[in-house]
């Protein structure tokens, strides 16, 4: 693994102070020498090409193989060594390697992740996985500050990869023979729309119906659901997301019908016929399902649905994962767990008089809406820059969306539609 040959491309710009843990490359020689037999094996098993920067590869490859091109092994090798997947994520932010197809790599790697390491190194684990940390736990005093480091970055950020509806969750398109989905760019909106409005048909909102909505984006299924002639109110903590719901709200003379307000669920007053919640359940983090599921019943009048759509996992996943620091925590959604329908089910029974009554999952939607958000965030990465992000943030969301498009892709990751009833109620 070792080699003279310098970088084929320039690393990025690091500032230390906005990303330190990216700036600083760890002295782990033992722990380096692992993590490249480890890389030997899961190239050979996988059939991953890893090319070496000074044009050769760490061993033979089959045609069209995924690649992970190394620039820097030693760097890559001693953050992997260090911290494992947060590392391999660091390791990506800082420039130490690359692929000319990220989505297939992660897709190769998110297939059986378990397979990946041999299971004498599991016992390794514990060198390097950490417990999310106290202070990212979205109790009522951090949630908000979670929401900002993701959600309030930029209005104008966002609105480049999203579509004009500004809607930041799976899309539900039309379907091929086989049910893949088939849409490009141009019907992403009417996608979207396709699925708020199935998820308010599903919560039975329509003229005169008092509706909840737990996390309002930008206020695209608002606009839905007051246009069908709802009463609604919907909650956000993101102070970008509420001036801009608010602004399209009235744009669009429907102030008298959809209010916004700033303001935590687990504090929502009023009783609704409706409440509808779309992939707000993954910020919420596991100690707090509980009171979530206790707000929907509480808030629900009788005979109420609530409507929820959900990213979700297997449930030996979730459980294996929800006591683990990942890269996505540190650096993309903090305080969070994505649910399992299990969990979501077991968890609303257990605190609430409401139960799962249907489900629906459409899982390659969001890699198809995925592809589409990825490769418009590439394509303006001159614009990203002109806001004042730097390389590592663009390469950061890169990673992100592409990790995130793979995991969908091998069924690592599902996403639902929900339906919670009362018992009374489901007769």
């Amino acid at each position: 693994m070792t080699t003279t040959h310098p970088p084929t491309h320039p690393a990025p710009a690091v500032d230390p102070g906005r990303w330190p843990d990216v700036a600083r490359v760890p002295d782990v020689p033992l722990r380096a020498a692992v993590a490249a037999r480890l890389l030997r094996r899961v190239a050979a098993r996988r059939g991953l090409r890893v090319e070496l920067p000074g044009g050769g590869t760490l061993h033979p490859a089959p045609p069209g193989a995924p690649v992970l091109r190394l620039r820097r092994p030693q760097a890559f090798l001693h953050r992997v060594g260090e911290g494992g997947l947060i590392g391999f994520g660091e390791s990506y932010q800082a420039g130490d390697w690359d692929s000319p197809d990220l989505v297939a790599l992660l897709t190769e790697l998110a297939t059986a992740p378990e397979t990946l390491v041999p299971p004498g190194a599991q016992r390794l684990r514990r060198l390097y996985v950490r417990r999310p940390p106290a202070a990212e736990l979205s109790t009522a005093a951090n949630a908000r500050r979670n929401i900002h480091r993701h959600y309030d970055l930029s209005n104008e950020l966002f609105a480049l990869f999203l579509d004009p509806t500004m809607t930041y969750s799976a899309a539900l398109f039309p379907t091929g023979p086989r049910q893949e989905p088939l849409a490009g760019w141009e019907g992403l909106p009417a996608a979207q729309h396709h699925k708020i409005d199935r998820l308010l048909d599903l919560a039975r909102v329509g003229p005169g119906s008092r509706l909840l909505e737990i996390g309002t984006g930008w206020g695209e299924l608002a606009l839905r659901a007051a246009a069908r002639g709802a009463s609604v109110v919907s909650l956000t903590l993101s102070e970008e997301q509420l001036a801009l719901a608010r602004r399209r709200i009235a744009d669009a003379g429907l102030a008298d019908r959809a209010e916004v307000r700033l303001c935590d669920y687990r504090s929502a007053e009023g009783r609704y016929d409706a409440v509808v919640s779309v992939e707000m359940i993954e910020a919420v983090g596991r100690p707090f399902w509980p009171d979530y599921f206790a707000t929907l019943d509480r808030v629900l009048a009788p005979g109420g649905r609530a409507a929820l759509q959900a990213i979700t996992m297997p449930h030996e996943r979730m459980l294996a994962s929800s006591r683990t620091y990942t890269w996505i925590l540190k650096y993309i959604f903090p305080g969070g767990l994505i649910p399992s329908l299990r969990a979501i089910d077991e968890t609303a029974a257990r605190h609430t008089r409401l139960r799962v009554t249907r489900a629906d999952a459409f899982g390659p939607h969001y890699a198809e809406t995925l592809r589409l958000w990825r490769e418009r965030f590439t394509a303006h990465a001159p614009q990203v820059a002109a806001l004042g992000f730097d390389e590592v943030f663009r390469r950061t969301w890169e990673l992100y969306l592409a990790y995130s498009e793979a995991g969908f892709r091998t069924g690592y990751l599902d996403v639902q539609q929900v339906l919670l009833t009362r018992e009374e109620a489901v007769a």
